[in-house]
């Protein structure tokens, strides 16, 4: 697994893995999975945190409105992330 920079890691019900969550937290990461319904010791988790998460989530519904983004159109990462920007300056406008 590669190392990651972030100290925060935000992920919904699916990624509840206790050897996921173990090797986020060795590598220094602050968890906020909320724990799924079968397990059968409910880890604890920021709520507050996680109902923010919901803005990102919004914004991805978004721009994927764009058939460009949501059919990966593009070939070139370059231009595939142009675009990605182009669809979120027109998102921000609206």
């Amino acid at each position: 697994m590669q190392q990651l920079s972030s100290t925060t890691v935000i992920a919904d019900k699916g990624y509840d893995s206790t050897r996921f969550i173990e090797q986020l937290e060795m590598q220094g990461c602050a968890v906020i999975i909320p724990a799924r319904a079968n397990r059968k010791q409910p880890r604890e988790y920021d709520r507050h945190t996680y109902k923010d998460r919901r803005y990102v989530e919004i914004f991805f519904q978004k721009i994927k409105r764009f058939r460009r983004i949501a059919t990966r159109y593009e070939k070139l990462a370059a231009t595939y992330e142009a675009m990605v920007v182009l669809a979120s300056v027109l998102v921000w406008l609206r």
